[in-house]
Parts: C-alpha cells; structure tokens; sequence
C-alpha cells in the first residue's frame, strides 16, 4: 500500500488552484461528480499524472468548519526566504517570520489557503 493524495473541501475553485499554483502545484484534471461536485487534482513537477492533492469543491457549499483534527501539510522549499517573498508578491503572508523548532535545525514557516487550511514550507538543511 502507498499514500496517493491528501484531500479537502474548497469554497472556490480558482482561488484555490491560485493559491497552490503559487506554491509549485500544477493542476493535471478535473472530475465533476454528477452534479454534486468537482474534484480538482493537482500534483507538482515530476509526479507524472498520480495527484498528490485532491481539491473537492461542492455545489452550493460556501463555508466549511476546519474542526480541530486537521494539522497541515507539508511542503519543501531549498529557500524559504525566497519563497515568502515570492508569495508576498501575490498577498500570501506568512503566520510569521521563519524559525527553527531547535538550533540548527530546519526553518518552517506556515501560510494558510483561501479555506484556512494550513500549509507548512519547510527548508530542509543541506549537508
């Protein structure tokens, strides 16, 4: 068994693959589900065509409550200071500025979606 994706529900469809988009995401398709839903699929350069995210977008859905069981996922980055700045430039603001959990170690920083969820950019050490 391997894990594929990781899914949520949206409450705006182009807003949302903007915000990914900016994050390195590229959108590979779409599936409506009758006339209930859309699933968009998204992945990142050199996954081939298996998504990593499942964006679900439900008609007539316009708010979601978050709960408190969700935590966030993960995505890195080789320059997180660069990658704030880039998503400034498009008014994604970080939580707050890039810190270590210990010293020396990696620097994190979390943006949240257009929905609230949370996204964690990590900038991995280098040897």
């Amino acid at each position: 068994m391997a894990l594929i994706h990781t899914c949520y529900r949206i409450t705006n469809i182009d807003r949302s693959v903007a915000f990914y988009e900016a994050l390195g995401f590229q959108e590979v398709g779409r599936l409506p589900i009758r006339d209930e839903a859309i699933n968009v699929f998204m992945n990142q350069p050199g996954d081939g065509d298996m998504p990593r995210l499942e964006l679900t977008y439900n008609h007539g859905v316009d708010s979601y409550e978050l709960g408190t069981a969700y935590g966030h996922i993960a995505i890195t980055t080789d320059d997180i200071d660069a990658t704030l700045a880039r998503l400034a430039e498009q008014g994604i603001e970080p939580e707050k500025s890039p810190y270590s959990v210990r010293e020396g170690g990696n620097r994190l920083a979390f943006v949240r979606d257009p929905d609230g969820y949370r996204i964690e950019l990590l900038e991995m050490q280098r040897p």
